[in-house]
């Protein structure tokens, strides 16, 4: 059994969770989200907490037990409190833009790169060469985060590119002259 899904959930008082069918809604402060749950994965809710629990003890509902409270749980705090991503641009020339619902980078490249913000995602320009992320769904919030590093990832020799805030580049050592 996984130890993060016999956790249970601890529902704050701003959080309003219904379970009909097989759709989970959550509603709080910062908005509302709703995701399908798994036959195989059962919840108990109560005004104070979510617990969740599986229906046999199959493979795939020991693998859905874990992965599904993680997401429940991600909903909670989502709605609640909400997630944040910080992208740092870094290289000479390197910079981003906000114009309308559109993020444009120049990135080295020929051309800028020009990315549509999806709908749930706040972004806020710090300088210009951070952006900042927010909003509700972390799975959106990650994916749209790993697409942006994705458009010139992070290089090893100078560490230009673009790059999570908190993560670290590791560096090599360049070429060396030839030796006589």
């Amino acid at each position: 059994m996984s130890r993060i899904g016999k956790k249970p959930i601890i529902m704050p008082k701003e959080v309003e969770v219904t379970f009909d069918g097989r759709m989970l809604s959550a509603k709080g402060p910062k908005g509302e989200l709703r995701r399908f749950i798994h036959p195989k994965v059962e919840l108990n809710i109560d005004k104070s907490q979510i617990e969740v629990s599986i229906s046999d003890n199959s493979k795939e509902s020991k693998s859905l037990f874990g992965l599904f409270r993680s997401l429940i749980s991600n909903m909670v705090v989502g709605v609640n409190e909400g997630f944040k991503k910080t992208l740092e641009i870094v290289g000479v020339g390197y910079r981003v833009e906000l114009s309308g619902n559109q993020l444009v980078f120049n990135l080295g490249y020929s051309n800028p790169i020009k990315y549509d913000i999806p709908p749930g995602i706040e972004v806020h320009l710090d300088q210009k060469n951070k952006v900042i992320l927010s909003g509700i769904d972390k799975e959106l919030l990650g994916i749209t985060a790993a697409k942006i590093r994705s458009f010139r990832p992070p290089e090893p020799y100078k560490g230009k590119g673009v790059k999570y805030f908190e993560e670290k580049v590791r560096r090599k050592a360049g070429k060396t002259g030839a030796k006589a």
